[in-house]
């Protein structure tokens, strides 16, 4: 598939079928993402891939207040856990990443929902989340941040591709020469 028709054919997925993800292609679909590029190169991120009947048990943890009934039925996530910021040196100068973790986090679930698209598996980036339960779940610190979740897996079965509905192409881009 070419990288337009890529574009075109990803969509957040609220409808995944029964079928079992592979831990080989969450493995994968994480391995390709950490080829994207960060604000000092520094990959301020970790992954945790859950998949099977853990994934069904962590599923209450993107339920926050009724919301995201469908992932039931989901069958894997990928849960980004925020690394704190760091400082390097280059030569004289201080770096931090500090600021641009947010957008190394966007940048990084673009990686994860085009390769799991490409790879014939389907996502729904998702906001809404119990970072305490998350937390909880991993073993790890309460304070630590979880910025998305990405359920992942196969679309139901007629689960239908929706066309893209953007705002007039003129409306968004202005070529200054």
């Amino acid at each position: 598939m070419n990288l337009e028709e890529l574009f075109l054919k990803r969509q957040s997925t609220r409808e995944f079928s029964d079928k079992s993800v592979a831990d080989a292609d969450l493995e994968k679909i994480c391995r390709l993402a950490t080829l994207a590029p960060s604000a000092v190169n520094q990959q301020p991120y970790n992954l945790y891939a859950i998949n099977g009947s853990k994934a069904k048990k962590f599923t209450k943890n993107i339920q926050k207040e009724g919301a995201n009934a469908w992932a039931d039925c989901c069958g894997a996530y990928i849960v980004i856990q925020a690394r704190p910021p760091r400082v390097i040196m280059r030569g004289e100068r201080r770096l931090s990443n500090e600021e641009f973790i947010p957008e190394d986090i966007g940048i990084l679930s673009a990686y994860i929902t085009l390769a799991a698209e490409d790879m014939g598996l389907q996502t729904c980036i998702l906001g809404l989340r119990d970072e305490k339960g998350i937390a909880n779940f991993l073993n790890l610190p309460e304070e630590t941040s979880f910025p998305l979740v990405i359920a992942v897996g196969y679309a139901a079965e007629g689960y239908p591709l929706r066309e893209k509905r953007r705002r007039n192409f003129e409306e968004t881009f202005k070529l200054i020469k």
